[in-house]
């Protein structure tokens, strides 16, 4: 039997019922990720998003604070359009994000007040399918990864549990978007379209970038090539991690 049109990739069908999604900036959930988030919010999972920037030095000929403020509601607008309500923006800095232990405790904190069963990030790799990585994208992710392990010890920011009232949690899956996938998130139709109206939110920002594919394009790209990967009409590609 030949196997040249076989999947390769497997498919993503854990039971989960809440996922937190950890990036650096407004507008990388956006990257096909926010159709996997339309799917699970059409389905009843609880789905809330940390950036650990505000994305204020993504326009070069905008000061910081304009930026910040108008990323901000890029982003709500993307959020609402998958079905999120559960924004939480940090105030590290754009273009200088670091792995380390402060970001660390915030992605903790948060990964221990909403208790998700996946925590979703994106790539931490140098080499991306895209090509050379940002900074802060690879420091979100390593953060992440620690992060995760973090929330799950007692003893680490033992602050959030003595003082916050904030108890240890195990996370159970990792889901990275943007590297090299194992699993395939099953979309709709519905979902795509969801997921190409919320990255074509972040209107200002994108008309900032004038070789930027559409958000069409990007993101039915994305999703036909890991629905081909998968043996289905569309899917988000991830490498799923098992934690805990």
């Amino acid at each position: 039997m030949s196997t040249e049109n076989a999947p390769t990739l497997e498919p993503f069908d854990e039971d989960i019922a809440r996922v937190l999604c950890v990036v650096a900036h407004p507008d990388d959930m956006e990257y096909g990720g926010s159709a996997a988030v339309a799917e699970w919010t059409s389905r009843g999972v609880q789905v809330a998003y940390l950036l650990l920037t505000a994305g204020e030095a993504g326009i070069r000929d905008q000061e910081p604070a304009q930026v910040a403020a108008l990323r901000a509601i890029e982003q709500r607008r993307a959020c609402e359009l998958v079905g999120v309500s559960d924004l939480t923006i940090l105030d590290l800095p754009d273009g200088l994000l670091q792995p380390d232990v402060a970001t660390r405790e915030q992605i903790a904190r948060q990964i221990r007040q909403f208790r998700p069963d996946a925590v979703v990030c994106t790539t931490w790799e140098l080499e991306a399918g895209w090509g050379l990585n940002h900074a802060d994208h690879r420091a979100a992710g390593i953060a992440v990864v620690d992060a995760i392990r973090d929330a799950d010890n007692p003893w680490l920011f033992r602050s959030q549990i003595t003082e916050e009232g904030l108890e240890a949690w195990s996370t159970r899956w990792l889901l990275v978007n943007g590297g090299a996938p194992t699993h395939a998130i099953e979309l709709t139709e519905e979902s795509v379209e969801r997921g190409i109206a919320s990255l074509a939110a972040h209107e200002v920002y994108l008309a900032a970038l004038p070789d930027h594919p559409t958000p069409r394009d990007l993101v039915t790209g994305i999703t036909a090539d890991g629905g081909a990967a998968a043996g289905v009409d569309r899917a988000l590609p991830v490498r799923a991690i098992r934690m805990g």
